[in-house]
């Protein structure tokens, strides 16, 4: 027979069971850097790709517009042609 006190138990159960966080999934893991990307975006979701940008003369993490330049943007007003561009973002991408 199935009481009242079982019934509470079960449904705190599945109330918890539903309030914990999602675990990493395979998306997760394939999320990938993009030139469309702002530089501020990289910087905190991916502080790994930073050293990359820097190697490419990308020191504007600190920069002001650098919350809303995208990588391909920041790259141009450095001088990176679009082949550097992509495979600096190749290379971010390997970095993370």
């Amino acid at each position: 027979m199935v009481t009242t006190k079982k019934i509470v138990k079960k449904t705190a159960k599945l109330a918890k069971k539903a309030a914990k966080p999602a675990k990493k999934t395979a998306t997760a893991k394939t999320q990938k850097i993009t030139k469309d990307m702002t530089l501020g975006e990289v910087a905190a979701k991916y502080p790994g790709a930073i050293m990359v940008l820097f190697k490419y003369g990308l020191h504007c993490i600190g920069c002001h517009v650098a919350t809303y330049e995208t990588v391909e943007q920041g790259a141009m007003a450095h001088g990176l042609s679009d082949k550097e561009i992509t495979q600096m973002v190749e290379e971010m991408n390997k970095s993370i």
